[in-house]
């Protein structure tokens, strides 16, 4: 009965003087009471000699850590590591305290290498053992014929038979196998052969032609209408993408025509928002103005409205809050402002008041003339309790380039000043200085503007300005809504929450 048990893997614990040893039983003497072990690792490490032989006086603990099946051989072969690296997963053989039976667990044992067993291998059973079935033999005596004596016993472990069964004896618990068999996940994925395979790739394309798409859609949209469920949409339907700043719900079509001029306009403009801007007669804009002027907003007001938006604009440009920080005092932004004598040079006197507040460095240039008109006298009284630098001679302009220059020398009427010296000097003083241009409310005709501007700022509606005025900006000088309405423009503003807004041409 002891061949029963050649080639199951053990474990021997011979105490602390030679350790612990495992391998599979290539022998059982009955006989001598010996049992050799063929490939054996002491304390987790290879031997050096190929089989080992103990005696059962040296035996301590015995171990059963894999029993071979009935299909299976049970010829001592070569033992790989990774089967003697399973630790303590068997059955534990020892004497009862009790005197009543001997439950074997699955212990573990820290002496051999760790590695995962089997799922095949964890599902193994309690077996319990009689005192009836334990002897008064030697210590290997009684392991060996309590092993030949289960003739139920089974690598997987199931339960006794009937027959050997005894009545104090507690039944098993069933192992939750089908059939008393369980194939194991690793051979569900990986146990298919390798010859099994095919050679050919998988046809995509042609088994994708065999779906019809369109039929398919088709097929569920003519259900949902039957049923009169809501449709999903069908593939030539892209949804709707909306921005950050859009309204999902919309109560009313948008209308992007929001300013209607009396006369056709000669060119039109649209803000970012998508907002039509149509540009208007310099003399529609003129008669705005007046009849704004007339109703309260003087010039007074809109001088100093288009100094504060001309002055925002330009520290825009210079930087904003990047350049203009008190971490930045070495940095310190030059202007230069060139004005005439005439109300489009007051507003750049506002301008440069505005700017200079905002500790920006402000030259400003005017021409000496002995009669001044009362506007610029007053925002020059202004301008002259700021930080601001006055000239009136092209030589005291830098020679070096300055950060930005706002041109406020042209006028509609005044076209006479174009001919002054003074003016011709500033224009190529300008045009020499590389410095980026900044035009407020220049002139339509483009004859009339000796300085290409890179920017130009229009107050209220926009004129037609050509392509030397650079790109156009709007800002908001006041001018209430019924005011446009008296001057026949249907007018709804444009500008949102800003009061300047960038215009580009349609």
């Amino acid at each position: 009965m002891a061949t029963d048990w050649l080639g199951s893997i053990v474990s021997i614990n011979c105490g602390e003087s030679l350790g612990v040893y495992q391998g599979r039983v290539s022998a059982v003497d009955q006989v001598s009471q010996t049992i050799s072990l063929t490939r054996p690792f002491h304390n987790g490490v290879k031997c050096l000699v190929p089989e080992v032989t103990f005696r059962a006086g040296d035996i301590t603990e015995l171990k059963i850590l894999e029993i071979p099946g009935p299909g299976e051989s049970r010829q001592c072969g070569d033992l790989q590591q990774t089967e003697m690296g399973i630790p303590g997963v068997g059955c534990q053989v020892g004497p009862s305290q009790n005197g009543t039976g001997k439950v074997l667990k699955k212990p573990i044992s820290s002496s051999a290498p760790q590695n995962i067993p089997r799922r095949t291998d964890m599902k193994n059973q309690d077996i319990i053992i009689s005192p009836q079935q334990q002897c008064s033999k030697s210590y290997m005596d009684r392991h060996v014929e309590t092993l030949t004596q289960s003739k139920g016993f089974r690598r997987r472990h199931n339960s006794w038979s009937s027959s050997s069964r005894h009545p104090n004896q507690v039944t098993p618990k069933k192992s939750g196998l089908k059939n008393g068999q369980m194939k194991s996940k690793d051979d569900e994925c990986f146990g298919d052969d390798i010859d099994e395979i095919p050679d050919t790739d998988f046809d995509f394309e042609g088994n994708l032609a065999l779906f019809d798409k369109a039929a398919v859609f088709e097929e569920i949209e003519t259900y949902e209408r039957r049923s009169g469920t809501r449709s999903r949409g069908t593939p030539n339907e892209k949804p709707a993408r909306y921005r950050h700043d859009e309204n999902i719900l919309e109560s009313e079509p948008i209308v992007y025509r929001r300013i209607v001029v009396p006369q056709n306009a000669n060119k039109e403009f649209c803000t970012d928002s998508g907002l039509v801007v149509p540009s208007v007669s310099y003399e529609l804009h003129k008669k705005l103005l007046s009849v704004a002027e007339k109703h309260g907003l003087t010039l007074e007001r809109r001088l100093e409205m288009t100094g504060v938006c001309a002055s925002q604009m330009a520290l825009s440009l210079l930087g904003g809050p990047n350049r203009l920080n008190p971490k930045n005092v070495h940095q310190r932004p030059t202007v230069a402002l060139l004005c005439g004598p005439h109300v489009k040079g007051a507003q750049g006197i506002s301008c440069g008041r505005h700017l200079s507040n905002h500790d920006v460095h402000v030259i400003l240039f005017l021409p000496n003339f002995v009669k001044m008109l009362e506007s610029i006298t007053n925002e020059l009284n202004l301008f002259s309790k700021t930080q601001g630098q006055q000239v009136s001679s092209v030589k005291d302009l830098p020679d070096t380039p300055v950060d930005l220059v706002i041109n406020c020398l042209d006028c509609h009427e005044n076209a006479f000043l174009r001919d002054q010296p003074w003016y011709k000097a500033v224009v190529d003083w300008a045009n020499q200085n590389r410095a980026p241009v900044l035009s407020i409310d220049p002139p339509i005709n483009e004859m009339e503007q000796g300085i290409d501007a890179k920017w130009s700022l229009a107050l209220g509606l926009p004129l037609p300005l050509g392509e030397r005025a650079g790109r156009v900006y709007l800002c908001d000088i006041g001018i209430p809504q019924k005011v446009f309405q008296e001057v026949g423009i249907n007018y709804h503003s444009p500008f949102g929450c800003k009061f300047v807004i960038p215009l580009h041409s349609t």
